[in-house]
């Protein structure tokens, strides 16, 4: 009995308590309510309609304004490499040299064929753009052919007295139209001696040039990239020696999309940026666009000269260009005070009937401490929180601060 006794007031007991703990936890959350409920206290600035300059950015390249595998037009033995990579060369320099000893007696051999030719046609050297009247193979004709037109002429007058025979006329005839042949035949040796002057000339001047150019030289100022031969190796014709590149001015290519392509126009500046020269703005003007879009990526393709010669840019840099596709728009803008960013997330409050209200979104343009907020998101004119903003949640009570 005294058992039974026991167990019924312990339990007594634990209903007691519980219903002090009950009473103690909705006090609490009441409290709590009670404090939600109090409007928080924050300062306020209206949205406004301000004027920017709308921009989009897109990754470009820089380039060398040319670029040659430099090479020798004779092949030959190369004897000495007078640049190496890194160096930088002006224009004309030597850049490496190949053996001229066969070419230079190349050359002897062609001078030498061109003055026998200049000799039969009874010339010295450096006359070889002269016309000779005669030589002496046509005197010879010559005399020759008006030795055997006086003697037609004696006989065609002693054929009509009968005092030759007609045979021996005709023989004699004969003979003078053999000496007007060979006339003409040396007059048209002389023609063609002269061609083969002219054509064993053009062989000196070819083999002079040849002999050039087995000394290679910079076609530009620029700096060598690469050496891909060393001296002693032989090389056949045109086979790349150094590769040079010319670094001023750069270019810069970049691809333009569709939407804004018809903003971007030959003339057009373009500012960049590069992660090479943090916080500074360079400049290039566009000289040469893509007549067509590219059909995958639905770009245009446009290459500008740099304005800026700056030894931090390189060829081969990725840059970020930023195009202007509208000097003068107008947006609506909130201090940059009210945006708030939070674990990833980039908010702001809109202050309506006297709530905050939550809008997440994606800032625009910073201009002037003022933020775009695209989309439509805010009204010009509406309240916006700009402080306290961590205390606030969505549909949080708000009142103006001060």
């Amino acid at each position: 009995m005294k058992t039974q006794l026991g167990i019924l007031t312990s339990i007594a007991l634990a209903l007691a308590g519980c219903s002090k703990q009950a009473g103690e936890s909705k006090a609490a959350a009441a409290a709590a309510a009670a404090k939600a409920a109090e409007p928080v206290a924050i300062r306020m600035a209206a949205a406004e309609v301000r004027k920017v300059e709308k921009t989009i950015s897109v990754t470009g390249s820089l380039l060398p304004d040319e670029t040659v595998s430099v090479s020798a037009e004779v092949p030959g033995r190369v004897v000495a490499i007078r640049a190496d990579f890194g160096q930088r060369v002006k224009k004309g320099d030597v850049l490496a040299e190949i053996d001229t000893q066969e070419l230079a007696l190349q050359r002897e051999r062609a001078k030498a064929s061109l003055a026998q030719a200049l000799a039969r046609a009874g010339l010295r050297p450096g006359q070889e753009d002269a016309t000779p009247e005669t030589t002496p193979s046509i005197r010879q004709a010559a005399a020759q052919f008006e030795d055997a037109r006086s003697k037609y002429d004696n006989a065609a007058k002693l054929v009509k007295s009968g005092d030759i025979a007609q045979e021996r006329f005709n023989e004699i005839d004969k003979a003078l139209q053999a000496r007007q042949a060979a006339l003409e035949a040396t007059r048209d040796e002389l023609r063609v001696l002269l061609a083969s002057i002219q054509a064993l000339r053009a062989e000196v001047r070819l083999s002079e040039k040849r002999l050039n150019d087995a000394v290679v030289r910079a076609p530009f100022d620029g700096a060598v990239t690469a050496r891909l031969i060393s001296p002693g190796q032989y090389t056949k014709e045109n086979t790349p020696i150094l590769t040079l590149v010319k670094t001023n001015p750069l270019r810069l290519r970049a691809d333009i999309p569709e939407s804004i392509a018809m903003d971007v126009r030959v003339g057009t500046t373009l500012s960049f940026t590069t992660d090479a020269a943090p916080g500074v703005t360079f400049h290039a003007v566009v000289r040469e666009m893509n007549p067509s879009l590219d059909a995958r990526s639905r770009s245009l393709a446009a290459e500008a000269r740099l304005l800026d010669n700056d030894a931090r840019l390189k060829p081969g840099m990725f840059v970020q260009v930023r195009l202007v596709t509208a000097r003068d728009a107008s947006v609506v803008a909130v201090p940059k005070e009210a945006v708030y960013t939070v674990a990833g997330l980039t908010k702001i409050f809109v202050i309506r009937d006297g709530k905050a209200v939550e809008i997440r979104l994606t800032p625009g343009l910073e201009v002037d401490g003022w933020v775009e907020a695209p989309g439509g998101l805010v009204r010009a004119g509406e309240l916006v929180a700009t402080s306290n903003l961590a205390a606030l949640v969505n549909g949080a009570p708000v009142a103006r601060k001060g």
